[in-house]
């Protein structure tokens, strides 16, 4: 039997994915394995607690029965090094970023990324014809993999993105509602707990962090810690200068309006630049559409019946 490069790749491959099948057997046997043993220990803990009640424990349970606790989904996964390398801090922090920042989440994730990375490969190969070059296969698995373990952390940094531009965008709101409460006579405190709970249909994102902050602050964290995520995670330097100024007003006390007043002006202006410096950059360009587009027409209309009158008169002149 010759070997010929397709026949090494097909059996690399083969070999691969048998190896990848060995393994999640193992960590699937492995999981059903901790899964029944904390099923066993939830049902006697259960089963205890029912007796200390009073309450006669049943002797027909069945220890093998389902068990609804936190066991179901496997968190021990993330902590694993093959977690902390598929799910690293950077894609963590991203998550955090997009709203998301919970162990399923992150679970999710790892899942997805796994899945694509072995799928789209698989599919690949499966449906490569014949009659395509054998030496281009494993290019195309290869960048496939790449394109199905990346796919997932450039979903959640497209939404990271859209969020940190509403983040801008709410901001200004977000500064003019806080003045205006204080401006009622109500305390930095309760501001804030208004703006998380009546106000988060406006502000989305910010809502969102606000109530995260707040609720953090209940449990009895420092206003600077408890704000401490709102200031960095969304790396906006307006937001940072808004959660000093309000950490400074709450460890020092006196009054917020003037300062919020003069940091709502300087926010404004800042935009203003943003916008002209937006505007200049929108007419660099459309200078290119109008030549490519305009121009001609342009060319055409104007210059149109002239070169008519003199392919005309070269016309005649050659009969």
């Amino acid at each position: 039997m010759t070997l010929t490069p397709g026949t090494l790749t097909a059996i690399s491959l083969a070999l691969l994915a048998l190896g990848l099948l060995v393994a999640g057997g193992a960590m699937i046997a492995t999981e059903f394995r901790r899964a029944r043993s904390g099923q066993a220990i939830g049902k006697a803990i259960e089963r205890g607690t029912t007796a200390f009640a009073g309450v006669p424990a049943d002797p027909e349970v069945d220890l093998g029965q389902p068990y609804k606790s936190d066991v179901e989904l496997p968190f021990h996964w993330l902590k694993s090094p093959l977690g902390r390398a598929l799910v690293a801090d950077e894609d963590r922090n991203l998550i955090d970023r997009c709203g998301m920042s919970s162990q399923r989440t992150q679970l999710i994730f790892l899942v997805t990324r796994i899945v694509l990375a072995l799928l789209l490969p698989a599919v690949a190969f499966v449906l490569w014809s014949p009659g395509y070059k054998q030496n281009l296969l494993f290019p195309v698995l290869a960048a496939l993999f790449v394109v199905g373990f990346m796919s997932p952390k450039w979903i959640l940094g497209r939404i990271a993105a859209n969020r940190r531009e509403r983040v801008a965008k709410e901001l200004p709101l977000f500064v003019d509602l806080l003045k205006l409460l204080q401006g009622v006579g109500m305390s930095l405190d309760q501001s804030l707990q208004i703006m998380a709970a009546d106000f988060s249909h406006v502000l989305r994102v910010l809502g969102y962090e606000l109530t995260l902050a707040n609720r953090q602050y209940s449990q009895g964290r420092t206003r600077e810690h408890s704000l401490h995520r709102l200031a960095t995670l969304h790396k906006d330097e307006n937001l940072r200068g808004l959660v000093t100024l309000l950490v400074q007003v709450d460890r020092h006390g006196g009054a917020v309006q003037e300062p919020l007043r003069t940091f709502s002006d300087r926010l404004r202006e800042h935009r203003r630049s943003e916008m002209k410096e937006r505007i200049g950059k929108i007419t660099v360009k459309m200078t290119a559409v109008m030549v490519t587009t305009l121009l001609p027409a342009l060319v055409i209309v104007t210059a149109g019946p002239g070169f008519i009158a003199i392919f005309r008169a070269l016309g005649s002149t050659a009969k």
